[in-house]
């Protein structure tokens, strides 16, 4: 087994681990925090691989973007509905 063998399989492990630790996560911004996780194993992966280009790709969205806006709507969510309105929308 060659050195890039090896790094092969530990990234699908730590991928393999933190999907479905995401998957078993019932807490949304825990969910979210582990989904950032999730992306940077990823993005290992596919540097791996060799494909930088996509490697950066998914530290953007799947790192950063999608932990945000799942952040940002469980925010609006609990708030509730009345939160987001303005005065001059209440009547």
């Amino acid at each position: 087994m060659t050195g890039t063998d090896v790094l092969v399989v530990i990234a699908l492990l730590l991928v393999a681990v933190t999907a479905t630790a995401a998957v078993l996560t019932r807490d949304p911004v825990r969910q979210s925090v582990v989904l950032a996780f999730l992306g940077l194993a990823l993005a290992l992966l596919f540097t791996v691989f060799q494909a930088p280009d996509v490697a950066l790709s998914q530290l953007a969205v799947g790192s950063v973007l999608t932990p945000l806006l799942i952040l940002l709507t469980v925010r609006r969510v609990r708030r509730g509905p009345a939160a987001g309105r303005t005065r001059r929308d209440r009547g």
